[in-house]
């Protein structure tokens, strides 16, 4: 009779404790999402189990026929989250008095490439699983596969969004980094999406691979011994020839290093007056704890992965849409399904 009570104690006590955890649960995945159905790490293993190896394959695939690509599907994914949040609105294309896109606007015009890949990537998912997986999706998963595929680290993403019926040239425009900005600027722009200043600094490796536009850094190509920004004078001299004046269609390696290697080998340049955009220079030429972090990536490719991994799912939560009442999931990319 006495062990009665505390039985009934202790079945109360667990009770309360499993009802914490589980509201704890929740609060945790509406501060992750903003909303109570958070993303999941397995959202496709009934509906589409095949999902990730079939965009492993498509990106493995175009990845070694065009190395360059690697560095364009990832740049796919953070032009995206950073207008709208992760929903696929850059992937929709305009259409004359119906929808002015994302494409075209300042930061992505002559800039954001890939779209065929995607589009390789939606058709084969489509034979698989009509119907069912995201292009939202798609280019969480494309960006975490390009990255890996170049010798990165390949990590869990995070899936169940589901793409936009509308896109905004406008907020692309005022949304998006610009190449000339300064530390106060990037860390302003990012932290308008929710992402921190280490967030901008490891995100900004993503620069490891890919290449830029001559027009993105051709002031740089003038000596100016007062800047503190300025390329190291053998590398810049290096660049003159590449971008021949009037050539803006001619493209340079981000990292001259190791251009298609995703390493660690960005911030080293950095240490050197090596980064090719005003924009990747900043970070440690200005004395900020952003110079402190370069350092520190520059030294330990293990702590750039690490903290990469973090940020890029941290990214990928930007204000994404789920559930069955929220935007839909678009047979072709390009174009909402009513269209």
């Amino acid at each position: 009779m006495a062990g009665r009570p505390v039985n009934a104690l202790v079945i109360r006590l667990l009770l309360v404790s499993l009802t914490i955890r589980i509201l704890g649960s929740v609060d945790a995945g509406r501060s992750l999402q903003g909303r109570s159905d958070p993303l999941q790490y397995s959202f496709y293993k009934s509906s589409c189990p095949s999902a990730e190896s079939i965009v492993r394959q498509v990106v493995s695939n175009a990845v070694s026929h065009e190395a360059r690509m690697a560095g364009s599907l990832l740049r796919l994914h953070f032009h995206d989250c950073f207008v709208q949040g992760c929903d696929g609105s850059l992937l929709l294309k305009s259409i004359p008095d119906v929808l002015e896109g994302e494409q075209e606007a300042r930061p992505n015009d002559n800039s954001v490439r890939g779209f065929e890949v995607v589009d390789d990537i939606k058709s084969a998912l489509e034979k698989e699983c009509p119907g069912v997986v995201s292009c939202a999706d798609i280019l969480a998963m494309a960006a975490r596969d390009s990255v890996a595929v170049s010798g990165g680290p390949s990590y869990p993403v995070l899936l169940g969004r589901r793409d936009s019926l509308t896109a905004s040239r406008s907020l692309a425009n005022q949304n998006l980094p610009g190449f000339n900005f300064n530390v106060s600027d990037l860390v302003a722009n990012f932290a308008n999406v929710g992402l921190s200043p280490k967030d901008m600094v490891v995100l900004s490796g993503g620069h490891t691979i890919g290449k830029a536009n001559c027009n993105t850094f051709a002031a740089r190509l003038t000596p100016n011994a007062d800047d503190p920004t300025a390329l190291e004078s053998a590398y810049r001299e290096s660049l003159v020839p590449q971008c021949p004046t009037g050539a803006n269609a001619a493209f340079v390696d981000l990292d001259v290093a190791s251009p298609t290697l995703f390493d660690n080998g960005y911030y080293s340049s950095l240490l050197r007056s090596r980064g090719l955009l005003h924009s990747d220079q900043v970070l440690y030429a200005t004395p900020s704890t952003t110079h402190d972090q370069v350092a520190r990536y520059a030294k330990s490719q293990a702590a750039f992965f690490a903290d990469f991994t973090t940020a890029m799912i941290k990214m990928g939560n930007i204000d994404p849409l789920t559930g069955s009442t929220q935007g839909e999931v678009r047979t072709q990319c390009g174009f909402v399904n009513s269209s």
